[in-house]
């Protein structure tokens, strides 16, 4: 006598739990591939952005210090004498505050 081999069906809850375990196996590595790939790409925005701060902090150093020397009085003295204005220390009036109690 042969063998009778009977089929097992599945219910439909049971295909449905097959079906989306399968699709989880499937969909994991894929997602964790894409998030790594967009995590690495916001880390080189920031980088970039980072670079660029420093870039414009030495800027702002650099124009600060030209600000300091252009208001240096010696400058001051020899723009004004390149206007043709001088330096009279009798024209200076000293302002003294009188409200002292």
């Amino acid at each position: 006598m042969g063998k009778v081999k009977k089929k097992v069906k599945m219910s439909k809850f049971e295909k449905l739990l097959y079906s989306l375990a399968i699709f989880l196996l499937v969909i994991s590595p894929v997602s964790i591939v894409f998030s790594k790939a967009t995590l690495a790409k916001v880390n080189f925005e920031v980088e970039k952005q980072k670079r660029e701060i420093e870039k414009q902090k030495k800027t702002n150093e650099s124009l600060a210090m030209t600000i300091d020397e252009l208001a240096s009085l010696t400058k001051i003295q020899e723009v004004a004498e390149e206007q043709g204005l001088s330096y009279n220390n009798n024209n200076i009036k000293s302002v003294v505050d009188n409200n002292e109690s």
